[in-house]
């Protein structure tokens, strides 16, 4: 999926003036306009804000996403990792130094902040440490969207993005829970991996493939598991 020209501002007109548009207008359907109030939760995470229009910078983040597909989401591309990263770097680092907390406000920005936290790396600095650097963030993040029932609120084609900090986690109770909530959408496919994610983690404690690039030592067991093929991203 690639944009006509060369820069950001050719590529979110793009977005905003056609596919944006589309977006809003399917989803205007059943929202309100009244403003949302996002309250702090015990540990203070999200500052309460009055929202009174739309995040068009999510709107965008979202749009993009969705006109990318399936196809596109898991599956490597350098051409598409390339157009994600030049197109939406500067919203990823912003979102990497905490500004866009406010956007637990509402489930779609949620679900933008996730996408730029936890999928975006994952395109845009594929095979180095930063692909996994804000996973932590984002898995925080999606502990809270799914406090405030945000995963209930969107299709549940989108709904997989706010498991996937769990199934990224390395930590044995996230993949539990990674793979009760990707079940639950009932899709073959996806479970597969979220079950395939779990027995990795039981077994080795971590995800072998990331070990080279994190600086980590990897054990003969892991690298046998590598070499026959195990799973690496």
């Amino acid at each position: 999926m690639d944009f006509p020209g060369n820069t950001k501002t050719s590529a979110a007109n793009l977005v905003v003036g056609g596919v944006l548009a589309k977006c809003w207008r399917s989803r205007a359907a059943g929202s309100s306009h009244a403003p949302v109030h996002a309250m702090p939760n015990s540990s203070g995470d999200v500052p309460m804000i009055a929202k009174t229009e739309r995040n068009k910078q999510a709107d965008v983040v979202l749009a993009f996403w969705e006109l990318a597909g399936a196809a596109r989401w898991f599956t490597h591309n350098d051409a598409f990792d390339a157009n994600f990263r030049q197109h939406f770097s500067e919203q990823h680092f912003a979102a990497a130094r905490g500004e866009y907390a406010q956007w637990m406000a509402r489930a779609e920005d949620a679900l933008a902040l996730l996408i730029l936290l936890d999928q975006f790396p994952r395109n845009a600095f594929r095979g180095s440490a930063h692909a996994y650097a804000t996973d932590g963030l984002a898995l925080r993040y999606a502990k809270q969207a799914l406090a405030s029932g945000f995963d209930q609120q969107v299709s549940a084609q989108l709904r997989l993005f706010f498991y996937l900090p769990f199934e990224h986690a390395e930590h044995a109770d996230e993949q539990a829970r990674a793979v009760q909530l990707i079940t639950a959408l009932g899709d073959a496919q996806t479970t597969h991996w979220a079950l395939e994610h779990q027995r990795i983690i039981e077994r080795f404690g971590r995800f072998p493939h990331r070990n080279a690039v994190l600086g980590r030592e990897t054990t003969a067991e892991e690298q046998q598991f590598l070499d026959e093929g195990g799973f690496a991203g």
